[in-house]
């Protein structure tokens, strides 16, 4: 029944400030924004290994929490240290510490400027079934 995830969609207050921050976390413009003139009211970026789709949508259209919540969505990677330090640098802020959960198992969240929460984990099982 379920094939896999299909979106990641976070929230914004001020598209402009949200777009350009997760510009510079994936290192690329995103590839779908609408309206395709004036502002940006949705916008899309693929990133991974499986070209995962993240999504980013004006509040307005979808109401944002008062505190960091909602679904959390993790993304795996390689070094957990090392991007839960790239997004702290960014501008994050720790939600949950980097916490070890198994042999080879971490995982950890943070709250992006925009209080959505970004979830990481640096997991062996995901990294043998993609060969990492």
């Amino acid at each position: 029944m379920f094939r896999g995830l299909a979106n990641i969609n976070l929230v914004a207050d001020d598209m402009p400030a949200a777009i350009d921050w997760y510009r510079r976390l994936f290192g690329a413009e995103p590839y779908f924004i609408r309206p395709e003139e004036g502002p940006a009211q949705y916008a899309e970026w693929r990133f991974g290994d499986d070209e995962d789709e993240f999504a980013l949508m004006d509040a307005r259209f979808r109401p944002a929490l008062d505190q960091p919540g909602g679904a959390l969505v993790s993304m795996h990677v390689d070094d957990i240290q090392a991007a839960f330090d790239r997004l702290i640098a960014l501008g994050a802020t720790e939600f949950d510490p980097i916490t070890q959960r198994g042999d080879g198992w971490w995982s950890a969240s943070v709250s992006d400027p925009f209080r959505n929460l970004i979830g990481l984990i640096q997991s062996p099982h995901w990294a043998a079934q993609h060969d990492a």
